[in-house]
């Protein structure tokens, strides 16, 4: 009782790493939160611009339409094909 075995540990720093890795590949994609988290995600995405009310209210546009926000403050649009291709009336990308 209580004993255990050599491969035990191994094991449960495999399993570690592959749950870690599961749930940093599936970071940022479509479906990924909630349309109550989009205000936070969006607060983020948008902590670096001058233009942050015009942003974070894109942005959160943006989310509740793709429950996503790319990670990160700019760029990483990848992470989020529908964030990414949402477009204004000109054709221009319409996500921060």
């Amino acid at each position: 009782m209580g004993k255990v075995e050599a491969g035990g540990f191994p094991f449960f720093i495999f399993l570690l790493v592959s749950f870690t890795i599961v749930n940093i590949s599936y970071a940022g994609g479509e479906g990924s939160i909630t349309r109550a988290q989009c205000p936070d995600a969006c607060d983020v995405r948008c902590s670096k611009t001058h233009h942050r009310g015009n942003c974070v209210d894109t942005c959160n546009s943006c989310c509740r339409a793709c429950l996503c926000v790319p990670s990160g403050v700019v760029g990483h649009k990848d992470e989020c094909p529908c964030y990414r291709d949402r477009k204004t009336h000109d054709g221009k990308p319409k996500c921060p």
